[in-house]
């Protein structure tokens, strides 16, 4: 069984107008969400094996918020550059080429393309992954080049001011 848990990245800056788009930090929302979120997603009680992220900043502090729930040091976090602007297509590498130890794998990535990829995976679709977005499938598979064409159960959906959090 593989479990693949999608993040979009949180709430980012855009008080430097001149920063590269990759270079943009998180806002005070994003430093706030993101920790929340990260103890959310703990309290589901699911052992990530991996946590990888798109290089560009506010996605990789992201990540390293989930990761620092979860115990794992900055270090241990996978920066994979294809989930920078990623496609469908290329969301479905990055996951196929995934350690086969790797049970269950947190990948933390970007809009349009991360909204794009999830509402490929099952029946449960998104007009808009929002930022700090949590969704979560499986797949009765044992290797993760066969998740592209495995059949996915869907497992959750949840973002920063989901009115349903709280139940």
């Amino acid at each position: 069984m593989k479990t693949l848990i999608l993040i979009r990245h949180a709430k980012s800056s855009w008080d430097a107008p001149g920063m590269s788009d990759s270079e943009r930090p998180l806002n005070d929302r994003g430093k706030k969400d993101a920790p929340e979120m990260a103890k959310r997603l703990r309290k589901r009680g699911l052992n990530i094996d991996a946590f990888v992220s798109s290089p560009a900043e506010r996605a990789f502090r992201t990540a390293r918020y989930f990761a620092k729930e979860f115990d794992e040091k900055k270090d241990g976090i996978i920066v994979e550059k294809a989930l920078y602007g990623a496609t469908p297509e290329e969301f479905a590498q990055v996951i196929a080429s995934l350690k086969e130890k790797f049970e269950t794998v947190a990948l933390f990535s970007h809009n349009p393309g991360i909204t794009e990829y999830i509402n490929t995976l099952c029946t449960v679709r998104t007009d808009n992954m929002p930022t700090c977005g949590i969704f979560a499938v499986q797949a009765a598979i044992d290797d993760w080049s066969s998740f592209a064409r495995a059949e996915k159960s869907f497992l959750f959906y949840d973002y920063p001011k989901n009115p349903l959090a709280a139940l």
